[in-house]
């Protein structure tokens, strides 16, 4: 008895070993194991990028201003009307707060005022059928840099060119209104220190502007009535250029009569 007792107890222990190395083994996982996700891709490398140049400043626009001027201007008898060395036959208009004009390299400048500057022809002022060419600059600022101010038969007029914040042009005035209220008003995007070629002709009914190229304004003349913006625009008559909170840069001023 004693020796089945030994068997058994023997059996008993080897059944309970058996067990516990069977719970020690780990469970299979009832879900696929998913593969593992590749590393992500190194960075590029870091790319050095050049900071902005600032926006030139006035005095280097003028150093680099005198540029051979564009195409000879269309048709005969141009007169010149600037020698870019002197004000000869110009004399500085009598605003209040004007800025300087200077002339340097070849160049008529008009320096900002508060809020006009300008020049006023002091000889015989063109009349009849005419007309005026020059070329003009925004050298600083965001308002108009060319005033041209004109005869028209017994009155005045006044094309302006990058006025109302930086891109109107217009006549001023047409029955009273001005030129961002006339059907002269156009609206360009003109470049700090680019020249642009302005042309004006006057003849006995209408009034026509080309800037470079492109025609921009042709206006029935006839019938209307022709005056200047009441203020200090008025001191520009009868002939003359300025430039409101700007500087501007003039050349190559001329006219001819028109038969």
């Amino acid at each position: 008895m004693n020796r089945l007792a030994g068997i058994g107890l023997f059996l008993l222990v080897a059944a309970l070993f058996f067990l516990a190395a069977c719970a020690s083994k780990p469970a299979a996982s009832s879900v696929a194991t998913q593969p593992e996700a590749p590393p992500p891709p190194p960075a590029p490398p870091a790319v050095a990028v050049a900071p902005a140049e600032p926006p030139a400043g006035p005095a280097e626009i003028l150093a680099n201003a005198p540029a051979p001027p564009g195409t000879p201007r269309a048709g005969a008898g141009w007169a010149p009307r600037l020698d870019g060395k002197t004000l000869t036959g110009w004399k500085a208009t009598d605003f209040a707060g004007r800025g300087e004009v200077e002339c340097t390299n070849g160049l008529v400048v008009l320096n900002m005022g508060d809020p006009f500057t300008g020049i006023q022809w002091t000889n015989t002022p063109p009349s009849g059928s005419y007309e005026v060419a020059l070329d003009a600059m925004r050298v600083m600022g965001t308002d108009f840099f060319c005033g041209l101010t004109f005869p028209v038969r017994d009155s005045f007029c006044s094309l302006i060119v990058g006025g109302w914040g930086g891109g109107l042009v217009g006549l001023s005035s047409l029955d009273g209104y001005d030129a961002s209220e006339n059907e002269t008003t156009h609206s360009l995007s003109f470049e700090r220190g680019h020249w642009y070629r302005i042309r004006l002709r006057v003849t006995a009914d209408r009034i026509e502007v080309w800037i470079d190229q492109d025609k921009i304004i042709s206006v029935a003349t006839k019938d209307r009535r022709i005056s200047l913006r009441p203020g200090d625009i008025e001191l520009s008559k009868p002939f003359g250029i300025c430039a409101w909170q700007t500087t501007a840069a003039l050349r190559e001023i001329r006219l001819r009569e028109l038969p």
